[in-house]
């Protein structure tokens, strides 16, 4: 006598269609839903080391010396001033072609929003912090934005408008990205400078050290991109404040 195979049996080694659609979607919803936490995450810590290395009184990070001198002279908080110049900046965009994504926004809003919230926090420190504190604090800042730069840039939901503006002007002009962005962060540290911007050891420290600590940081925590979701979705480039 010949045994029939189990129906049930076989029900169940057989996926059915609508469990094979649905793995591929989890998928798709883990992979956006940790790049969505590792935008935030990222841009909450930029904000943060924003704020470690103004309230150190060494020296901003370069477009942090414009808009700290901005603040100076229309007493505008310095959030405020980072949210209208990254306004100002995304209005230059549109003649580059240049395309925001929601991480382009997520920048905008987010630092510009916890600047102040961070500075009051750190404001709580003793008031004369000796230098050594005071440059420790300065290492921790540069060493927490290099993080919180690799974070949000890893998570791929689009250019900060800082940078953004570089890759425009590249792109429309065919000149090399290392002088571009020289040339940019030169013009609003002098600009910054002059408006009483605060420059010093913190600003050429942060110079010196982001890149290579970005450069290794960058690849351990970007986000890769499951076959699923790559057929889904096209890659979206990420890029640094």
């Amino acid at each position: 006598m010949t045994a029939q195979p189990d129906a049930t049996a076989a029900a169940v080694a057989t996926p059915a269609p609508a469990a094979r659609r649905s793995a591929p979607a989890a998928r798709r919803s883990a992979h956006a839903g940790r790049r969505a936490a590792q935008l935030v995450g990222g841009l909450v810590l930029y904000a943060a080391s924003i704020a470690v290395l103004v309230h150190t009184g060494l020296g901003n990070m370069p477009w942090d010396v414009l808009s700290q001198g901005v603040s100076r002279q229309i007493g505008w908080s310095l959030g405020t001033v980072t949210i209208v110049l990254s306004v100002l900046i995304l209005g230059a965009w549109w003649p580059l072609r240049q395309r925001p994504g929601i991480g382009t926004v997520a920048n905008v809003v987010l630092i510009g929003v916890l600047i102040d919230p961070f500075l009051a926090l750190l404001d709580l420190l003793p008031e004369a912090l000796p230098l050594a504190a005071r440059v420790g604090m300065v290492l921790a800042g540069i060493v927490l934005n290099g993080l919180a730069s690799a974070l949000y840039i890893g998570a791929r939901l689009g250019p900060g408008p800082r940078d953004g503006l570089m890759t425009g002007l590249v792109a429309r002009t065919g000149w090399p990205v290392g002088p571009v962005r020289i040339a940019i962060e030169v013009t609003v540290v002098a600009v910054g400078w002059l408006l009483g911007g605060t420059l010093g050891f913190a600003t050429l420290a942060y110079a010196l050290g982001i890149g290579p600590l970005i450069h290794w940081l960058l690849p351990r925590l970007t986000v890769p991109v499951p076959p699923a979701v790559a057929a889904a979705e096209p890659a979206e480039p990420g890029e640094g404040r």
